[in-house]
């Protein structure tokens, strides 16, 4: 997340809004980036005052849509022999998408269909096993769009208007972080200089 942020704040006018567009698109993609950290990372942008509020909100829910519109289409017109390929195999194993396909099977999707955007690592087998069981487009992307307007305006609403307070955390955060690898240093040094000297007394018994 403080890469992101750290590149993301070096821009300024659009450039913001496009790094955080793209992103999203690789997370509805299967790519393994957090989306809900994407978000929370452009609910920050907006705290800093390099975007606006409105703005990245329906960015953010066209960024998600169209990731997740993509990977139902892949898994509609190219379904399972997609996954033979080395790169979606990794994305989508087998075992996971013939688990998702029985429940989307067994509920009809709709469920499913509106709870997968609260659900991470089974986000994007779901959307592709709707695609490959030809759930209709318009009762994906609504009961998908249903859940993105709340996720989204959700996530980047509450970092923005809390910004106070996460900024606190996020610099005490990076304290700690900092603190920690002192700590490890100063321990692995110890470790060392204990063996040295170990190891030069043993030498001068001899």
């Amino acid at each position: 997340m403080d890469f992101l942020l750290d590149y993301i704040l070096n821009f300024y006018g659009p450039t913001p809004y496009l790094i955080v567009f793209a992103v999203l698109l690789a997370c509805g993609l299967g790519i393994p980036i957090p989306e809900d950290i994407t978000l929370f990372v452009a609910g920050l942008i907006c705290y800093y005052g390099l975007t606006k509020l409105w703005l990245m909100i329906i960015l953010g829910l066209f960024g998600v849509l169209i990731g997740d519109a993509t990977i139902f289409y892949l898994g509609l017109k190219h379904g399972r022999k997609l996954t033979k390929k080395w790169f979606f195999h990794q994305l989508l194993p087998d075992e996971r998408l013939n688990s998702v396909r029985d429940k989307l099977h067994k509920s009809g999707g709709t469920r499913l269909l509106f709870f997968a955007r609260f659900m991470p690592g089974l986000r994007a087998p779901i959307y592709f096993s709707a695609g490959t069981l030809h759930i209709p487009f318009r009762k994906f992307i609504f009961y998908d769009g249903m859940a993105a307007l709340i996720s989204v305006p959700a996530i980047i609403g509450a970092v923005y208007y809390f910004g106070d307070e996460v900024n606190r955390v996020i610099h005490f955060v990076k304290k700690v972080e900092h603190g920690v690898v002192v700590l490890v240093v100063l321990i692995v040094l110890a470790v060392i200089g204990k063996w040295y000297i170990t190891h030069r007394k043993l030498k001068k018994n001899k």
